[in-house]
């Protein structure tokens, strides 16, 4: 009865540990596969702008400028804090769409991204 037992137990906790590193290589291989791309904020202008790019890409803002700026979509789906020089933002874009966003800080600076 305790072999049996012992046996079961190990055999269950195999399984699980098969399933773990089964999901990890999955989720490593969809993220992982897919770098950033990159919007410079510089002298108050977004760039590139606009940016195509496919679904399930991250986008990275990064502040270059000497003056704080933020990243805020027009739908509110994604909001930065106020970004000070070299620092950075990102977001990944998981439905197709164009997404407008803008420097709610300075909301003349506008920029758009479309995922296909």
């Amino acid at each position: 009865m305790k072999r049996t037992v012992l046996t079961l137990g190990f055999a269950a906790l195999a399984i699980v540990l098969l399933m773990v590193a089964g999901r990890s290589k999955t989720f490593g291989a969809t993220v992982e596969d897919k770098p950033a791309a990159q919007i410079k904020i510089d002298n108050f202008v977004f760039s590139p702008n606009p940016l195509t790019v496919p679904v399930g890409s991250t986008i990275r803002w990064v502040n270059q400028d000497d003056i704080p700026h933020n990243v805020v979509s027009d739908d509110k789906s994604f909001k930065s804090k106020a970004l000070d020089t070299d620092e950075t933002f990102t977001y990944t874009f998981t439905k197709p769409g164009t997404y407008s966003y803008f420097c709610s800080i300075h909301p003349k600076m506008t920029g758009k991204i479309v995922v296909q």
